[in-house]
């Protein structure tokens, strides 16, 4: 049996490369010292244009989608849980850090041999567990860690002040990732960085702008496997360039009217990260013809936005489309800085108006009928004031619909009880499951 189709659908057509671009980032970490390069380790916020000025063969591994990568695998993911918990490690804890941590413990690598050491660790500072996350495994692995506070308050808030404070402890890392990898620092590549994370953050809004389109061309499901590009290595070209390439292809399919779900006719959105393990629950939404077109996180986790002057939300204009020459490494630091700051993600670590707010934005733009919210147990930061956020958003008039469940660790999700919830979500928005034979 199908689901009637009111739209065209078709293959992503990058879908392939994107997979292949992931793949390699992965495997070219674990290879690294093979080449002569260096390694390090830190979250997807890691303000990761700085350590590029070491070189040409400098390979990251972002933290939170590794364990996401693990998460998938259920076994191996258990593994690691187990390893952290039999370490004393509880499992309220952060579901991410628990799996990267219990990794290093089994000494293994998701995608092959032993777990790969870094040079150095290189963490910022806004969610709760985040230095404290590196902090152990600096300690397990006997490497060397540098920590940047980004906890300035909301960007609306942001003062000259409070712009230094980070600007300066980004200037402070680079004698120190000198000293620590005995390598010269070049500011040329810096700034190459910090251009390509301005354009790929920016263009991954772009594509997430297209999203406004009825039908939607995209599905969230689909997004996280292209969002996740940005959370590896937002400021290589490869990211940038592969972003160009996407918003030209979601584009097209808007202007032909390309869905992703074909048979489109509820709009919905989530939040926070969702539960890896059981992604098919998007699957099931498109059973009532229910397309999530993504989310706060989705849209922002990586990809910087502004307010437009005609009021809609939109990519944030690079300093480069501006007319900006970026020709120092004082001044792109405090360009790239201040446009970390404004990373909607982070807005909400001081008040969850400003997420209540930034939602209905998208809600209203993106024109949305009803929201999903994810009380996910596995993240703290992502979940904090998520009630609030219900509140906010009932109280404009919005449907709402909780489920609980955690990103990273599968024992805490009921799939059966969730699709329980989805339908009686579905009936309050006027909708059933929709089958014709086929």
């Amino acid at each position: 049996m199908t689901a009637a189709q009111k739209y065209p659908t078709e293959p992503l057509k990058l879908w392939q490369k994107a997979k292949q671009l992931r793949e390699q980032y992965y495997l070219d970490y674990g290879r690294a010292k093979e080449l002569g390069g260096i390694r390090w380790g830190g979250s997807a916020w890691a303000l990761d244009a700085i350590p590029a000025g070491l070189g040409e063969d400098v390979y990251s591994l972002t933290g939170e989608p590794y364990a996401a990568s693990v998460s998938h695998d259920r076994k191996f993911n258990k593994q690691c849980h187990d390893a952290a918990e039999a370490a004393g490690f509880a499992r309220d804890l952060c579901a991410y850090m628990r799996t990267y941590w219990g990794s290093i413990y089994i000494n293994k690598y998701l995608f092959g041999g032993e777990f790969p050491k870094p040079d150095f660790n290189f963490q910022t500072q806004i969610c709760c567990s985040h230095s404290k996350w590196y902090q152990h495994a600096s300690r397990l692995e006997k490497v060397p860690e540098f920590y940047i506070d980004v906890g300035v308050g909301a960007y609306k808030d942001l003062t000259e002040s409070r712009l230094d404070y980070v600007v300066n402890q980004g200037l402070e890392a680079i004698p120190w990732m000198e000293k620590v990898t005995g390598r010269k620092y070049r500011d040329d590549l810096f700034i190459e960085a910090v251009q390509n994370e301005m354009r790929s953050t920016s263009l991954w809004a772009e594509v997430c702008t297209l999203n406004k389109a009825v039908p939607a061309p995209l599905d969230e499901k689909t997004m996280y496997s292209l969002y996740v590009l940005a959370t590896l290595n937002k400021s290589k070209r490869w990211c940038a360039d592969f972003y160009a390439e996407l918003r030209d292809e979601v584009a097209d399919r808007v202007a032909r009217g390309v869905a992703a779900v074909g048979n489109e006719r509820c709009r919905v959105m989530s939040d926070t990260q969702p539960p890896w393990a059981f992604l098919k629950v998007f699957r099931y939404l498109e059973e009532f013809g229910a397309v999530s077109i993504g989310s706060l996180y989705t849209f922002g986790l990586e990809g910087i936005w502004e307010t437009k002057p005609d009021g809609s939300w939109g990519p944030r204009t690079t300093p480069m489309d501006q007319g900006v020459e970026i020709k120092t490494r004082e001044q792109a630091m405090r360009l790239y800085v201040d446009w970390n700051l404004s990373k909607p993600q982070w807005q909400h670590f001081y008040d969850p108006r400003i997420k209540t707010e930034m939602m209905k934005t998208i809600v209203r733009e993106w024109k949305v009928n009803g929201v999903m919210l994810h009380l996910n147990r596995g993240c703290e930061g992502l979940s904090l004031g998520i009630m609030e956020n219900r509140l906010g958003l009932a109280a404009a008039g919005i449907p709402v619909m909780t489920y609980e469940g955690n990103m990273g660790d599968d024992r805490e999700f009921d799939m059966v009880r969730t699709q329980n919830r989805v339908d009686s979500f579905m009936e309050t928005l006027g909708l059933k499951r929709d089958f014709v034979h086929a």
